[in-house]
């Protein structure tokens, strides 16, 4: 008997049109989620940015080529990313050391490769190289993992995150290092180990603080714990943003009356902290809305991730879709004062680019396991 969850091109067998979202290999509940949460990121972008349209107009243009390139990758079977997973992995290695050899630097950090036509960021890419070359090498046998794979597959992490680290960019190493690690988990890595190697991290903490870490990291650190040591200076940041929520009350000031926003006493509001701005005007009410838009994306991610056919596309998708909430809970945690400041933008709110195209490319991946689904049968 033919299982009734039949994939998109097998369904044209019945007899029935296949609708554009099918034809497109897209899934339509996920894309609806994630539009619903651009567009209140373009409103709330529209208020942060004083009212400016070119803003929104660079925004919306870089919304568009994201979702051009998530459509696209929806086009690609699973097994063309397995195949391409290794060559993926190499590529972005090479490129992570061409930054520290030759990379641009700007504000301090060396973090881009300019090809002259294009600037390009290649921890970008690492944020879905790592998570499919893990997936790629935990899936060759049969689950769960040897432990040579459990091994090789951290040091598949390590090394990138190093290298991100290196750049320095603890933000994007954290997403990367978190991306691999949830490949990792969904392979069965047991509580026994993560506990044990917890453990055995804590005294790196140490070396990381006296010789990983800038001077301006360790501030960052230091303000995070006490911000009013430094409230003109270090610890402006979390004063404003932790104020702005917190004035929002229930329902938030209203669109575009935002007073630390409007006023020019939030800074960054653009970008990272644009939750701040969210927080202040739309209140906990609107803070709830949009982590429960969040959800529903982590949960329709989790749900693909389920269904998925074989154990590449099962770790990637729970991977991807896992990812997101660590971008939403590391940026809000940062705007609120539970957790340092880093650079890690709120997904489709936060102004930028790049960020938005490789969430867009990764939500293409997602797509593509969900839609190119084999016959099954009983």
């Amino acid at each position: 008997m033919i299982n009734s969850a039949l994939p998109i091109s097998t369904r044209e067998a019945t007899g029935r049109r296949k609708s554009w979202a099918e034809r497109l290999h897209i899934d339509a509940p996920l894309l609806l989620g994630l539009l619903s949460i651009a567009l209140l990121g373009f409103a709330i972008l529209y208020s942060a940015g004083s009212a400016e349209t070119a803003l929104l107009k660079r925004q919306g243009v870089r919304l568009g080529f994201g979702v051009a390139i998530m459509i696209a990758l929806a086009q690609i079977p699973p097994t063309r990313y397995r195949q391409w997973s290794p060559w993926a992995y190499l590529v972005s290695i090479a490129m992570l050391i061409a930054v520290l050899v030759a990379g641009d630097i700007g504000k301090g950090a060396q973090r881009w490769l300019d090809f002259g036509v294009v600037r390009f960021q290649p921890s970008e890419l690492a944020k879905l190289a790592v998570p499919m070359m893990v997936a790629w090498l935990m899936s060759k046998d049969a689950m769960p993992p040897r432990w040579w794979q459990w091994l090789i597959g951290s040091a598949l992490i390590i090394i990138p995150v190093l290298l991100i680290a290196k750049q320095p960019d603890l933000g994007t190493a954290l997403l990367v290092g978190a991306a691999g690690f949830f490949v990792l988990f969904f392979a069965g890595l047991s509580w026994k180990i993560l506990i044990g190697g917890g453990v055995a991290l804590m005294p790196a903490a140490w070396l990381l603080w006296e010789f990983g870490m800038k001077d301006y990291q360790r501030q960052r650190v230091l303000t995070f714990l006490n911000p009013d040591t430094d409230p003109l200076g270090a610890g402006y940041h979390i004063i404003q943003s932790t104020i702005a929520v917190g004035s929002g009350g229930l329902y938030g000031k209203g669109w575009t009356n935002g007073t630390q926003s409007q006023l020019d006493f939030l800074p960054e509001r653009s970008t990272d902290f644009i939750f701040a701005v969210f927080g202040e005007e739309f209140g906990l009410a609107g803070g709830l809305l949009l982590l429960a838009l969040y959800g529903f994306i982590v949960g329709r991610g989790i749900l693909i991730a389920v269904n998925a056919q074989d154990s590449f596309s099962r770790l990637m998708a729970g991977s991807l879709s896992l990812t997101l909430l660590i971008y939403v809970f590391v940026n809000i945690g940062m705007v609120i004062g539970l957790l340092p400041v880093v650079g890690v933008p709120l997904p489709l709110i936060s102004y930028g680019g790049t960020a938005m195209v490789t969430l867009m490319a990764g939500f293409g991946i997602l797509m593509a396991i969900h839609t190119h689904r084999r016959l099954l049968t009983k």
